[in-house]
């Protein structure tokens, strides 16, 4: 069983740049408060629902809901303060797809008044390196096609 797969690497619990000073945190979905899932949820809703809805998908609150709360899940949280409320959080599981075990990204998202630091990218070269510490062959992730600013940001982040 897997505890704190940040515990071996303390540097990545710190992100100091760009005015912004976080503190990260990885901890599983049983042990997060209920108040922090609604807070993901909260903003994931706000970041998102224009862009399911412009999908086939569509935007469905009680998958996505579950998605978040499903007991396979891990979250990164990034915090301004301890006990404060995050700033910014990614979610993830680790899974097998096509045959191959992979760390698959469910969510990266931020609040407003943090995008554009690196924060994001961050989060995500923490993601590679929980990925490669714990034998995964890769990071997975889905993005809607219509969305131009997230492609572009996981192509140059995931280079």
């Amino acid at each position: 069983q897997l505890r704190d797969p940040l515990e071996a690497f303390p540097v990545f619990k710190k992100y100091d740049r760009n005015g912004l000073d976080v503190s990260i945190e990885c901890r599983r979905v049983s042990g997060l408060e209920p108040s922090t899932l609604d807070w993901a949820f909260e903003l994931t809703k706000a970041n998102m629902q224009s862009l399911y809805e412009q999908s086939e998908w569509g935007w469905k609150e009680r998958e996505k809901r579950a998605e978040l709360r499903d007991e396979r899940s891990w979250f990164l949280l990034a915090r301004e303060a301890p006990g404060a409320r995050p700033v910014a959080f990614s979610s993830f599981r680790f899974d097998v797809e096509c045959g191959d075990e992979v760390l698959y990204c469910y969510e990266v998202q931020l609040e407003s008044r943090v995008r554009r630091r690196g924060l994001g990218k961050f989060l995500l070269q923490i993601l590679q390196l929980v990925a490669n510490s714990t034998q995964m062959k890769k990071v997975m992730l889905t993005v809607f096609k219509h969305n131009h600013g997230a492609l572009q940001f996981f192509r140059d982040a995931l280079q």
